[in-house]
């Protein structure tokens, strides 16, 4: 898969991908904001095991952005399944040093277009941690909408933490 953007390109993942990979992934700061499933540290062995199942998934739904080429983050959805199989979870991450220049904003734009069409969605959301702002903005520049506070619902870094739920909705004449 491959959208270019004005920003970035989401792309599947190759295995070229691995330094600037390991590189941004192997930031605390990242790691506090993802699931525990994001290792941290993030090694050459995380990364070469996460490429390998990326380009063996099927469907494919994660990707890598790219910036001037390289691999600066990813994006990824979760196919929800049984009477949630109209939605997807849709998170992503970019490395530091791309922070602040409107890439997460067009990549999760242009994901959650490519997930609604590609496989017959009504919803696409997001649970960010509550304090994490930047990624709620990100959201809500995207089209996201706030439906609602999960209170004490997560466990990061030994902290409990209240999380967001964010949600797209397909506009309804599109169905």
């Amino acid at each position: 898969m491959r959208l270019q953007l004005r920003t970035c390109e989401v792309r599947s993942w190759r295995v070229s991908d691995l330094e600037p990979l390991v590189r941004y992934a192997n930031n605390r700061s990242i790691w506090l904001n993802l699931r525990d499933r994001f290792p941290h540290p993030y090694t050459k062995s995380d990364g070469q095991r996460f490429i390998r199942t990326m380009r063996q998934a099927d469907p494919e739904t994660a990707f890598a952005i790219a910036v001037d080429g390289e691999a600066a983050g990813g994006i990824g959805f979760m196919l929800q399944h049984d009477v949630d199989r109209a939605s997807a979870e849709i998170g992503y991450w970019l490395g530091e040093p791309f922070w602040g220049r409107g890439i997460a904003t067009e990549a999760l734009a242009a994901v959650t277009r490519h997930a609604i069409e590609a496989h017959g969605l009504t919803r696409v959301f997001a649970v960010p941690f509550a304090h994490n702002t930047a990624s709620c903005r990100v959201l809500e520049k995207a089209g996201y909408a706030l439906e609602g506070r999960l209170r004490r619902s997560a466990i990061k870094d030994g902290r409990i933490l209240d999380q967001l739920q964010y949600a797209f909705i397909k506009p309804e004449r599109d169905e």
